[in-house]
């Protein structure tokens, strides 16, 4: 080219045309290569950090990706507004697979914009790295070993062997509970809609549901409240919470063996755990609250990391919000898409404390607790209580004209990612709906595994002598 040959030597060759075209063709060639060099050290700068770090910002590109796609204008209806901090709390409670809303999804949102949302809670119920890994396997790649490790540490699995199946596995699993929970809300739903507004309808809350996600696009913030006496609507969505909240192993390890006592010990707390809440839970709304059994059934099932709501839960007592409230915070089970502390943790909090009176192991099923797993069971526990805690204290000073009770239900719906409110939400001011993000994504990544990323200290070599302390 002309443009390369020196200017000193033939000035009187190059007009300015050709001094503009060689200026552009440099500043190109720059841009270029600054890309490429921009690029290469991203990459190698992600490729050094490790899984749990990678997931976490993972979600965190998802949630702003999904905030600018709520704000676009053929998300947002005409006559609707939309600030960026109301789009940032849909995108981040969805993703979150919590249901808190600051504005009504179907009020504000075009049938493209609540697609959005269906499409965020589905990438968060399912984790962006099961959904990175889906799209790879779909387009026919080779998974490579630092995705086969993400997914490990996203669904909490010890080993790497056989991830590709197990994200096949998932997939499927999601398909065929998602498909059948639509085809039963339809049932209901076309009864009163249009077979077009009502398969939109049922495609939306089987997502919401067994992802764990309160949203509903039934508008007016009502939720299920016009269906609370619907028995079909009721146990279908009961059925689809339960079991996105009882975790894919586990729901692999039923179809595997079908028998309880060949399930894996995790699968057998698991199991227990979910039934003696779901009772428990039930039991205690009924004593408290005058619903119905179908609606104590309900809301103790939702509870743990749903959201949905067949009764105005502002409504409720101190003692029915109280009861939500230790459900909530509980939550749903590892690997699952529901939030909490998980099933898991409070079985073995509990057989922990049992063994200390009856001064046995800690163990159940005729099997030993490891004490790694009760170390961790108290850690998790006291990081989940501090997280609660200060929320709740950030939320008391922000929000002074709402109650006590208010608030920390707030606090530990948002934590449990569940979604349930006594009807403060929408008028939370943007400091307060801060708050309430933060602690959203808090309680979908965890508070142990936020923790653990981000402190690497290394293995002391000093070992000091013990000596004992007065407790109690």
């Amino acid at each position: 080219m002309r443009c390369l040959i020196s200017l000193d030597t033939y000035p009187c060759e190059l007009d300015k045309i050709e001094l503009l075209f060689c200026a552009r063709s440099i500043k190109k060639m720059i841009i270029k290569k600054l890309a490429r060099s921009i690029k290469k050290m991203i990459i190698k700068k992600l490729k050094s950090q490790p899984p749990g770090r990678l997931i976490t910002l993972g979600f965190l590109a998802v949630i702003l990706i999904g905030t600018l796609l709520l704000l676009l204008p053929v998300s947002v209806k005409p006559q609707a507004d939309v600030t960026f901090i109301d789009a940032l709390f849909t995108s981040t409670s969805a993703v979150c697979v919590t249901g808190l809303i600051a504005i009504d999804t179907a009020d504000h949102f075009t049938v493209f914009g609540q697609a959005m949302v269906a499409l965020l809670i589905q990438i968060g119920g399912l984790g962006v790295t099961s959904v990175g890994v889906g799209l790879i396997i779909a387009a026919g790649k080779k998974v490579s070993i630092k995705s086969r490790i993400l997914v490990r540490e996203a669904l909490n699995v010890d080993s790497t062997q056989g991830m590709v199946k197990l994200v096949k596995a998932i997939l499927t699993m999601t398909l065929l509970f998602e498909t059948a929970g639509a085809i039963l809300s339809f049932l209901v739903f076309s009864q009163d809609y249009s077979p077009l507004h009502a398969l939109g309808i049922s495609v939306f809350h089987s997502i919401a549901a067994f992802n764990n996600s309160g949203f509903d696009i039934l508008g007016g913030l009502q939720n299920l409240i016009p269906y609370q006496q619907n028995v079909l609507l009721n146990l279908t969505t009961c059925g689809l919470i339960i079991f996105g909240g009882l975790g894919f192993l586990v729901i692999l390890d039923i179809g595997k063996h079908r028998r309880f006592r060949k399930l894996t010990f995790h699968s057998k707390i698991v199991i227990v755990t979910t039934l003696v809440l779901i009772a428990v839970g039930t039991i205690l709304l009924k004593a408290t609250e005058p619903i119905s059994w179908l609606g104590a059934f309900f809301h103790s099932v939702s509870a743990r990391t749903a959201g949905f709501s067949t009764y105005a839960i502002g409504d409720f007592t101190n003692a029915g919000l109280f009861v939500l409230c230790i459900l909530m915070f509980i939550g749903a089970s590892p690997g699952s898409t529901g939030g909490g502390i998980k099933t898991s943790t409070f079985f073995v909090l509990f057989q922990s404390a049992k063994s200390m009176f009856s001064k046995k192991p800690a163990g159940a099923f005729h099997r030993s607790i490891a004490k790694e797993n009760i170390a961790k069971s108290y850690m998790i526990m006291m990081l989940s209580l501090a997280v609660v805690c200060i929320g709740t204290f950030l939320m008391c000073v922000l929000e002074p004209d709402c109650t006590f009770i208010q608030l920390m239900f707030e606090v530990v719906s948002a934590f449990g990612t569940v979604g349930l409110s006594t009807g403060i939400t929408p008028t939370l001011s943007v400091a307060g709906k801060l708050v309430i993000i933060v602690i959203m994504f808090i309680g979908r990544l965890g508070a142990f595994t936020l923790l653990s990323m981000w402190i690497d200290h290394p293995e002391p070599n000093i070992r000091y002598s013990q000596e004992s302390i007065s407790i109690g």
